[in-house]
This record gives C-alpha cells, sequence and structure tokens, in this order.
C-alpha cells in the first residue's frame, strides 16, 4: 500500500474518538458532552454538602427554633429530621445512578412516568426550579444578614432591612461572577468549603465549650421547651420547630445537577447525594448541641438588636473579638454555601431551557465556549433569588417565607420521581448504585415524610395571623402552580414533549466538536 491510499483510507479516516463511560451513558440518554467533566467524587459530594451547610441553614434560622420549640425542638429536632431526609435522599439516589444527567429530577421524572410523562416532568422541572431559586435566596439573605450583623458591631452600620438587600445583592452579584468564571473554580471553592465546615464546628463549638465560664444544665439543653409562637398547642409548635433541621437539609439534589461534569457519575452522583446528608447530620448536631449548651443570656439573645440570636450568644460566651472571629467562620461557610448554591441552580436551568420549558429558553441554554459553563443561567439563578429576597424591605417574615418556600418546591420535585419510581416496581432499570430490596420501604417512607412536611410549612407560623405575621408560603406555591399550570394548559401540553433528545450519535458529536473551537 501507496503512502497516498494509507492516508485516504476511509476506515481509518471515519474511526469514532474514543469516548468515556460517562459519555456514553450521557449519549444513551440523548445529550452531547456540553459541560466540562472535570469533577472528581469527593467534589460532587462537596457541592450538596456545602448547600446543605450546616453553618448556614442551622444558625440563620437558629433564632427560629429558639423562639419556636426551644432547646428541646433545637436538639432532638436535627437527628428526627436528619434521619428522615436519608430516607428522601436514598430513594434519589437510587434514582440519580440510572439517569445521570444535569436535568435530574424533572429528566426522571418523564423517563419513570408510566403515562403523561411530559406533564410530570413539566411540573417536577418548575417546581425544581421554585426551590432552588428560593434556596439560593435564603441561603444568601442568611450570608448578607450575617455579614451585617458583623458590619453593625465592627464599624456601626445598621443591621436595617435596606442595608441587608443591599449586601445581600452584593452577595449575589460576587456568587455570579466566581459562577462565570467555570467549573474548576467553583469545585475549588467547593472542596474548599467541605474542610472551610468541618473545621468551623470543631473551632466553634471548641470554643464555645473551652472559653465560657459557664454553661447550661443538660435539662436545658435537651428538655427546655419554648412557645414564643402565641399558639397554645405544644404539639403544634413543637411541629413547626422542625423548619429549622429541614430548611437546612435541602439542596443535597446538587449532586445530581452536576453529574454531567463528574467522573463516575452513575456512582458518584448517588454517593454524594449521601454522604452529604449523613456528614451534615453529625455536625450540624455537634454544633448545635455546643451553641446551645454555650447560651448565656437567652432573652438577651433573642433581642439582640442586630437581630442576628447566635451572633450575641457568641459574644456573650467568648466576649467582643471572640464572637466576632466566629461570626467570620459563619459568613465564610455561608458564602461558600451561596456559591455552590448558585452553581447547581444554573445546571439546572441550563439542563431545563436545553428542553425549552423556561421563558426565553435560547438564552439561559447558551454555553460560554472559553469556560464550557452555562454563564447565563448564572446570572438567571443571581437574579431570580435577588427578586424572592425583596420582600423582606416592608415584611419582616418574609424570609421564613422563603425558606418554606425553599423546604416545600424542593421536596415536591423531590419526591415526584420517587412515587414514580414506586410505580414502575419491578420495571425500573436500576444503575450501578441501588437499594436493592430496600427500595419500596424506603421510597414509602419518603413518599410519606413529604407529603407531612408539606403540610406543615404552609401553616402560619406565628399567632395572632396578620397581614404583618401570615406566612405567603402557600400563596407563592399557588403563583408557581398557577403559573406552570397556565401556560401547561394554554401552550406547553402542545409542544413540550419532555426531556429532548439532541440528535444522533453523529449529531451529538457535532456538538461537543463545535464547542470545541
Amino acid at each position: 500500500m501507496s503512502i497516498n491510499e494509507h492516508a485516504t483510507n476511509p476506515d481509518q479516516e471515519q474511526q469514532p474518538p474514543q469516548r468515556s463511560s460517562d459519555e456514553q451513558r450521557l449519549h444513551e440518554l440523548g445529550y452531547a458532552q456540553e459541560l466540562a467533566r472535570s469533577m472528581s467524587a469527593f467534589s460532587n459530594f462537596a457541592v450538596s454538602f456545602t448547600i446543605i451547610s450546616v453553618l448556614s441553614g442551622c444558625l440563620t434560622l437558629y433564632g427560629f427554633g429558639m423562639n419556636t420549640g426551644g432547646p428541646a425542638l433545637i436538639v432532638w429536632g436535627w437527628p428526627v429530621v436528619g434521619v428522615m431526609t436519608l430516607f428522601v435522599g436514598l430513594a434519589m439516589a437510587e434514582v440519580c445512578s440510572s439517569y445521570p444527567t444535569a436535568g435530574g429530577l424533572y429528566y426522571w421524572a418523564a423517563k419513570l412516568a408510566p403515562s403523561h410523562g411530559p406533564a410530570w416532568s413539566w411540573f417536577t422541572g418548575w417546581f425544581n426550579f421554585l426551590g432552588q431559586v428560593a434556596v439560593t435566596a435564603g441561603v444568601d439573605f442568611g450570608a448578607a444578614s450575617f455579614l451585617n450583623a458583623l458590619l453593625d458591631l465592627q464599624f456601626g452600620f445598621a443591621a436595617t432591612p435596606v442595608h441587608t438587600i443591599m449586601l445581600f445583592g452584593l452577595v449575589l452579584l460576587a456568587h455570579g461572577l466566581l459562577n462565570t468564571f467555570g467549573v474548576k473554580l467553583a469545585s475549588f471553592l467547593s472542596n474548599v468549603s467541605v474542610w472551610w465546615h468541618i473545621l468551623g464546628v470543631l473551632v466553634i463549638v471548641g470554643a464555645l465549650v473551652v472559653v465560657p465560664s459557664k454553661h447550661q444544665s443538660a435539662s436545658f439543653v435537651f428538655t427546655h421547651f419554648v412557645n414564643n409562637t402565641g399558639w397554645h398547642s405544644t404539639l403544634y409548635v413543637g411541629l413547626l420547630g422542625l423548619l429549622l433541621a429541614q430548611y437546612t437539609f435541602t439542596g443535597y439534589d446538587a449532586s445530581a445537577h452536576m453529574t454531567e461534569e463528574t467522573h463516575d457519575a452513575a456512582k458518584a452522583g448517588p454517593r454524594g447525594i449521601v454522604m452529604s446528608i449523613l456528614v451534615s447530620l453529625v455536625a450540624g448536631w455537634v454544633l448545635l448541641v455546643g451553641i446551645t449548651f454555650a447560651i448565656q443570656n437567652y432573652d438577651g439573645a433573642l433581642a439582640s438588636k442586630t437581630g442576628v440570636p447566635p451572633a450575641q450568644i457568641f459574644i456573650d460566651a467568648l466576649g467582643a473579638t471572640g464572637g466576632k472571629l466566629l461570626l467570620l467562620v459563619a459568613i465564610g461557610a455561608q458564602f461558600f454555601c451561596g456559591m455552590s448554591s448558585v452553581t447547581a441552580n444554573s445546571r439546572m436551568i441550563y439542563a431545563f431551557s436545553r428542553d425549552g420549558a423556561l421563558p426565553g429558553s435560547h438564552l439561559w441554554h447558551r454555553i460560554n465556549k472559553r469556560t464550557k459553563t452555562p454563564t447565563n443561567a448564572v446570572w438567571l439563578a443571581a437574579g431570580g433569588a435577588f427578586l424572592l429576597g425583596l420582600p423582606y424591605l416592608w415584611n419582616a417574615t418574609a424570609y421564613a417565607a422563603v425558606t418554606s418556600i425553599a423546604v416545600i418546591g424542593l421536596y415536591i420535585a423531590y419526591v415526584l420521581p420517587v412515587i414514580l419510581r414506586l410505580l414502575q416496581g419491578d420495571r425500573f432499570q436500576r444503575g450501578p448504585w441501588h437499594l436493592g430490596r430496600w427500595s419500596k420501604p424506603v421510597g414509602v417512607i419518603a413518599v410519606g415524610w413529604t407529603l407531612v412536611i408539606s403540610v406543615l410549612f404552609m401553616l402560619p407560623t406565628t399567632s395572632p395571623v396578620t397581614a404583618e405575621t401570615f406566612n405567603y408560603t402557600p400563596l407563592a406555591v399557588l403563583l408557581v402552580l398557577g403559573f406552570a399550570g397556565t401556560w401547561w394548559l394554554v401552550s406547553a401540553r402542545k409542544w413540550f414533549t419532555g426531556p429532548k433528545v439532541q440528535g444522533t450519535a453523529e449529531e451529538l458529536a457535532a456538538i461537543e466538536h463545535e464547542l470545541e473551537f
């Protein structure tokens, strides 16, 4: 054979590129490898662990817990909610292993539904979108509140609604910029965040154990019940108090949304979901017990002029300088948490708009060729969160409503695919990570718990119920349900067919090739 004949051999020219098992599975699911697959299993876990963020959720809602059940609910509500959340996470993880794609929940719903798959997918996606935006808003608003408290203590920058909203906007702006630089930076910061959280919990608890000259009794920490809600039912108030823990245990679907950027995604994604819940369960309980033992003046902490009871607890226990340093540790963790929340939210927006389900989908689905990240989706995530936090300017209870919206929106989206997986029975095609014979009982418990909290966190939290104290969560949920439902009936049902297949193997390869230039 001559050199020329060898050079033009069509069999050699048309050799398909070598693909990893992750890329091959993504092609089987109908998508091109558009995002940069550079995350390790640890980084995948780190994103979910960072979004759960015990130093964010536990601390930002600690004051709510002090009023709604007090120490007994703060300390015992955590392990109860954590174990029930683990059932939800296990059920989700099994489905994630079968369908490791950035769409996550709404993709699962479409594939598992025995009929009307596009409708299941549509509503699952919209609740996931609502919940993720609300989580981002809740986390970054909490970070802004703590930052405002620190600035007030250090520089006299008063903790007013206007100042807090201004800081809220700046924090979101920073998270938008960091996520614009690419997944490698977001992945690196998430890895750092894991150690910041773990060491942060140890530093805070260690300081609160060693430094104060006196601590609360074990009886106070484990049995004392407080009811400052105006309601007279101990059971009702105790159930409301579970919001502190349940709000913290949200956002672990991030591991699913990051699977298109993770190596060995069918195993790493499920493990990321489950391990983030387990590690948070232990770390969060240690943190809550440590803080509660260190309370020096319960009523004084609640009446703190900064509006952030943990800040006052730190200062009372350690003095002004020590308290500010612990506050700085918490703010750092909350900043990491908000950054990862924007990362995960943007991937869900990217995937949902890839299938045409959001207004302006062609805009939100665009990929930055340089960073291979969905830059436009990042800014929609940040902008949507800012709009959700704005009502705080005229309603002080808005933050509690945002946290409830986050819980309900996400958990409805979490449980719909689990219900559909239960209906599949033995027809469900398991991935490499699965629950075996425990699949059905775990799924049933997950569905039952989600039904309980979905009702619970729509109920009013304080009495009497006025325009100022009303829980606006049902209105927000109904607004999204009404919008998505009306759009579905009027238009989307005629064209939304669920997750789209981007093309044949050759067309997927062409999409990937185009992104390389």
